[in-house]
Parts: structure tokens; C-alpha cells; sequence
């Protein structure tokens, strides 16, 4: 299984940190956002990699290069300007295979068991979303988990995508949306009950403005003294 990783997002709400920065690459606890998912991607046994960049892009691929010293292999995937999530994974698709893949937002950080997606083959359905507990930034949460493990667009209990899924290439095939947000592309999949999820209740954080990547970092940083 191959994953890609979304890194090319602008990152206005981190501003100032990047105006020279890309979010990719700013430290929670000293290490760079990015090298959380490509070593646990790469401890899940996921070693063939796509990362695509906009912003400062040219930094995070000079940073991780082909992926060699990270023992995993890394290919490119060069916007120029942000298409969002569904345009990036889009235009990468070639990159990814025919087989599903694993979809990773860059600007989280997570102690998801990577391992376990691999258990999740995609025979009747289009994706498969993990879901956390509502943060206070999205306290309505996203989708609903019903209690056959598909999703609905509302009801209870709700909760947040946490930007991590399995996708198939057939969900973009199927409805022809190759530009702007995924978020559309799913809530279509997810109203013909081809999505399904799961719920994960260990540490997940959306690190989208500086404030949260100081209490992150704070955190981690805690973790890891045990």
C-alpha cells in the first residue's frame, strides 16, 4: 500500500512562522511535523510515499529528499499553486497506484496505528475515514459513525475527520471532481453509503495556528519523558 502525504497547503493561520516556513516543517518538539508521518508510515511497513507542495515546497523536498535516509522512497508531486485536498490528490493519482492508498493531512500530529489501515481493503466501498473526538475548534463535528461503521453527513454521535483515511482511486473516477476541497467528494460517496470509519481516541491534534503547535509541542514533549 502506498500513502501520500498533503503538505502543499498555504498555512495562513500559522502565520507569521510560515512566511519562511512551510507548515510541513515547523518543530513540535524539536523534530519537524513532517518526519512524525513519514517514520510512522514507514514503522506501518508503508515504504512508497507521495508528497506534494505548494508553498515553499522546494524547502520540505530539499529537506527530505528522495526518502532514502528515512528508509522509505518518496516521489514528488509539484503544484506551483495549492489546488486543496482533492485537487492534490488528483493530480497525484498517477503516482498512486490503482490499489487504494492512505491519505494523511500534513498538519496533524497523531499516534495512529498506521498498521491497522492496512487491514482495511476497500472491496465495496470508496474510503475509509479515521474519526476523533470533537476538538473545540470544530465542536459540531463532521460525519457520523453509525453503528454499521458506515457514515452519515449528519446525526449522532458525530465526530471529526482527522485527515487521515484509506481512498480509492474509483471515488474520483466515479464522481469526476478533481479540484477543490475532498470534503464535497465525500459527502457525495458518503450519501450512496460508500464510506465507511472508524473512531480513534488516542492523541490527535490538529496543528493549524501557532498557539496550537506551542500546546502540541508542550505535549509531546510530555509524552515522550515516559
Amino acid at each position: 500500500m502506498r500513502a501520500m502525504i498533503l503538505a502543499a497547503g498555504f498555512g495562513k493561520r500559522m502565520m507569521p512562522l510560515t512566511a519562511t516556513t512551510p507548515k510541513p516543517l515547523l518543530q513540535v518538539n524539536g523534530k519537524p511535523l513532517i518526519d512524525y508521518h513519514i517514520e510512522r508510515l514507514r514503522q506501518a511497513g508503508i515504504k512508497e510515499l507521495v508528497i506534494n507542495h505548494a508553498h515553499l515546497g522546494q524547502q520540505i523536498e530539499d529537506y527530505c529528499g528522495n526518502g532514502s535516509r528515512y528508509g522509505v522512497n518518496i516521489v514528488w508531486s509539484r503544484e506551483g499553486e495549492p489546488l486543496e485536498t482533492a485537487g492534490g490528490i488528483a493530480k497525484a493519482l498517477p503516482m498512486l497506484g490503482e490499489s487504494p492508498f492512505v491519505s494523511v493531512n500534513g498538519d496533524i500530529w497523531t499516534d495512529y496505528p498506521f498498521h491497522s489501515l492496512l487491514e482495511k481493503p476497500l472491496p465495496r466501498i470508496l474510503a475509509h475515514l479515521v474519526l476523533v473526538n470533537n476538538p473545540d475548534h470544530n465542536a459540531k463535528g463532521d460525519f457520523c459513525l453509525l453503528p454499521d461503521g458506515k457514515l452519515a453527513n449528519s446525526g449522532n454521535p458525530a465526530y471529526t475527520y482527522s485527515g487521515i483515511a484509506v481512498l480509492s482511486k474509483a471515488l474520483f473516477d466515479r464522481y469526476g471532481i478533481y479540484e477543490g476541497p475532498l470534503a464535497p467528494v465525500l459527502r457525495k460517496a458518503i450519501d450512496d453509503g460508500l464510506v465507511t470509519g472508524e473512531h480513534f481516541s488516542g492523541h490527535w491534534y490538529d496543528v493549524g495556528t501557532p498557539a496550537r503547535l506551542d500546546e502540541v509541542s508542550k505535549i509531546v514533549a510530555s509524552l515522550a519523558a515516559y
